[in-house]
């Protein structure tokens, strides 16, 4: 019998070379030809300023060189940004998870959440806005209720759907055990319903940092939003896509650190 194929370190090493490099591939893309249309001189340096130029502006944006006013100021805006995004999105957290996993494993709790959830949803969010700031103001509140509201609904569509995603034989067989609703609740049903949790979360995530920038453009003194809507009104567009790419890390910081935390949870591979 022939002996099967081992694949070889060399091999082993491009794969994971290749692993590593491929999702910066498409960025990579971007980058070059947004330096060639700013080379080619089609567009002016007010309307697109070249990679160079934001890349200047972000080394004094985060402290690394020296600047304007905003010079340096980019860590107090992130942690302010943060703690936003922290507070709404753990709000909507605390809210929609447990709903959603009680809707998915009652018939009667989906009824009753089904015509307030499915109606309110259906409202764009930036419909609340003049609403929210007249209520709550400009500020703290008004930004982590956006974000709150933002990231409701992806966690409890998500989390119902994972619930009523199993299957009763399961369910069944926990009982024949002698396992209580408790137990059955925590070594079935979310375990089974994590990965599907696991996506809502994921997409929440995104949605409240949408709506962070969304509450931030309102007015506020600190955090990068603030920084953008600064930029806007100044005409200074190389510190505006420096703010929005900055944005952006912090999202997907924040998106690997979700994935590491729910490693620990349910239903996860370690």
């Amino acid at each position: 019998m022939p002996r099967p194929m081992m694949a070889r370190p060399a091999d082993a090493g491009r794969g994971a070379l290749l692993r590593r490099l491929l999702p910066w591939c498409l960025p990579a893309l971007v980058l070059l030809f947004w330096g060639l249309i700013c080379a080619s001189g089609r567009v002016p340096p007010w309307l697109l300023p070249s990679p160079t130029d934001v890349l200047r502006t972000m080394s004094g944006y985060l402290g690394l060189s020296g600047g304007d006013s905003w010079c340096g100021q980019f860590w107090p805006d992130a942690a302010a940004s943060l703690i936003r995004v922290g507070c709404g999105y753990g709000l909507a957290v605390a809210t929609a998870l447990p709903l959603g996993l009680l809707a998915g494993r009652s018939a009667r709790v989906a009824s009753l959440l089904s015509v307030s959830v499915n109606g309110i949803k259906a409202v764009p969010g930036i419909s609340w806005l003049p609403l929210a700031i007249l209520w709550l103001g400009i500020g703290f509140v008004t930004t982590m209720a956006l974000i709150a509201l933002a990231a409701f609904f992806p966690i409890y569509f998500s989390s119902m759907s994972g619930a009523a995603s199993v299957p009763p034989a399961l369910v069944a067989s926990g009982r024949m055990l002698g396992l209580s609703r408790a137990a059955i609740f925590r070594r079935i049903v979310l375990p089974w319903a994590m990965p599907q949790i696991t996506a809502g979360l994921r997409v929440a995530l995104g949605f409240a940092f949408a709506y962070l920038v969304l509450g931030e453009l309102t007015g506020v003194s600190r955090g990068v939003g603030a920084c953008i809507m600064d930029a806007r009104m100044n005409g200074q567009v190389d510190l505006l896509i420096c703010g929005i790419v900055l944005i952006a890390c912090l999202g997907a910081a924040c998106d690997r650190l979700l994935l590491g935390l729910v490693r620990f949870l349910p239903g996860q591979v370690r």
